[in-house]
């Protein structure tokens, strides 16, 4: 492969969002709604299968979260054997995907592109009512998905041309790299085109093919992305899709010998399981298996006395309460030195106080959590907290009439103490703590003080403390003068560290060594 080919791409440029404050834009969106609803909904759902339509051993139903009255659709529960089917199949298929050239894969990508960009709206309206995003957040996950195949396309082509390595006279040397095999995708429901392409492109463009396997909550949006997968050309038997229970698609997917690598997405505790599980050499396998995992964040904010207090408020709250907080990268803690602490906290309250619960369908600020799990579980940090700190905003269920859901209100509680479970463990919810610290250097200490590393933000305006920030704060993606959320692909490159994961930064340059293997060869002249 040589540059030619990268060459003829056009420069990159991330998808621009739908601008919903136009009219006729959110026209189209609620139209989107109706359309959906009559093309899908009551429908069941089948699981794929060595590129065939299956039917499980049963379906379950997906319910709206935001007035979980509404039944969506049905999707299948895989069997054992099925599980064991859709390894063969992806073995199989492996013999042929490892095989075609990169600017098919490439292609494909790029097709696959232009076909997402025509249907945005379905799939932001199917987003929304799976796990309850509103428009603009919905909206973004769909268009970081179309960045995802454009940023692949280009990727899968880069790699192909291996590295250069120090030469010698007497032989010609090359270093390339080649797919593993099959690569179980494990996805989240909180961004469910997104997550779950991002790790699926990263085994496809490298030549591995995928077992697919959606969160519970929200496989239609996976389902439809697939589906799309197949137009744009990928080979039907490239992806098996699986959908069902812990105890068929849990240890015995990460346990299974014919699996070379598991990419997952979601909670400490899985992640953990999975990596721990992995290790271990089942009978008949024939490799080490590889894992990246992304699993989660207490994401702080830092504001120095001599930050823009404005900037600072609005980061905040858009990176605390955007979908009701259900993001790994969202603030939960906010740290800021005593002399600006009251005076953010004010701005910060204002703001909050003004966003709206509502239904995310009719583009509320503030939706449900994705079930009333969920948020019994934050009302029980809520409830602690209550005693060991302030509470400033919040602590309550919000009013949404006959709708029946997770409903939290945006919850602000001050001076939170650093050894507060609300300082240290992940919520995922609508709460977001503030603590004083010391100085500029001491906030910066508190905001390590962590177990995880995802994302942090960071605002000043003196140099010095910047260039302090960039080399102490202990993240994989850190933000100056900048909300701790929302992450481009093929710019911001995401994952974190200690118990965030495996830092594989989906969307950056590295991302695909994750999938491959190195060879070398030396042939003497």
């Amino acid at each position: 492969m040589t540059t030619t080919h990268l060459e003829g791409l056009l420069p990159f440029e991330h998808e621009p969002y739908h601008t919903f404050q136009d009219e006729a834009v959110a026209a189209r969106q609620r139209d989107s709604f109706r359309a959906v609803r009559d093309a899908y909904a009551g429908r069941t759902f089948p699981l794929i299968i060595a590129g065939q339509d299956a039917q499980g051993s049963g379906t379950f139903a997906v319910r709206n979260p935001a007035d979980t009255r509404e039944t969506l659709w049905h999707f299948q529960n895989a069997t054992p054997a099925q599980l064991n089917e859709a390894v063969a199949a992806a073995q199989a298929a492996f013999l042929e995907w490892r095989r075609t050239a990169p600017l098919q894969r490439a292609t494909i990508f790029k097709r696959a592109a232009e076909l997402l960009r025509a249907r945005r709206m379905e799939f932001n309206a199917v987003m929304t009512l799976e796990n309850g995003k509103n428009w603009a957040e919905a909206d973004g996950e769909v268009a970081e998905s179309v960045d995802h195949f454009e940023v692949f396309a280009r990727e899968t082509l880069r790699w192909a041309q291996g590295k250069a390595v120090y030469p010698m006279p007497d032989e010609h040397v090359t270093t390339v790299y080649e797919p593993l095999g099959v690569v179980a995708c494990i996805s989240p429901w909180n961004f469910p085109s997104a997550i779950p392409l991002g790790m699926a492109l990263g085994a496809l463009a490298a030549g591995n093919t995928v077992l697919w396997k959606p969160a519970g909550e929200t496989p239609l949006s996976s389902y439809l992305m697939v589906q799309l997968l197949f137009e744009a050309g990928l080979p039907r038997n490239a992806v098996q899709f699986l959908t069902g229970t812990d105890d068929v698609l849990g240890d015995p997917l990460v346990d299974h010998p014919g699996v070379r690598m598991i990419a997952f997405t979601g909670s400490k505790e899985i992640g953990c399981r999975i990596y721990e599980r992995a290790a271990r050499v089942q009978p008949g396998q024939r490799w080490l298996k590889r894992v990246i995992a992304e699993m989660g964040g207490k994401d702080p904010t830092v504001v120095c006395a001599d930050a823009d207090i404005e900037a600072a408020a609005t980061g905040i709250v858009q990176a605390a309460f955007g979908y009701s907080g259900q993001k790994c990268s969202a603030c939960s803690r906010v740290i800021a030195e005593g002399s600006v602490y009251d005076d953010l906290l004010a701005r910060v309250t204002e703001k909050t106080r003004a966003l709206k619960v509502g239904l995310p369908e009719e583009n509320a600020a503030i939706g449900p959590v994705i079930h009333q799990g969920s948020a019994d579980r934050i009302a029980s940090f809520i409830e602690a907290g209550r005693t060991s700190a302030r509470l400033v905003l919040g602590g309550d269920t919000p009013d949404t009439g006959d709708r029946v859901g997770g409903y939290v209100s945006p919850t602000l509680f001050a001076d939170v103490d650093p050894a507060d479970p609300l300082f240290q463990q992940e919520i995922f919810g609508p709460v977001l703590t503030f603590t004083r610290a010391r100085d500029w250097e001491h906030a910066i200490e508190l905001a390590n003080d962590s177990e995880y590393g995802l994302t942090a933000a960071f605002y000043s305006r003196d140099p010095h403390k910047i260039a302090v920030a960039r080399r102490d704060m202990h993240v994989g993606n850190l933000y100056i003068n900048r909300r701790c959320t929302g992450a481009l692909s093929g710019t911001h490159a995401f994952g974190g560290y200690g118990m965030s994961g495996t830092n594989a930064k989906v969307g950056g340059p590295d991302y695909l060594f994750w999938f491959l293997q190195t060879k070398t060869v030396a042939q003497r002249y």
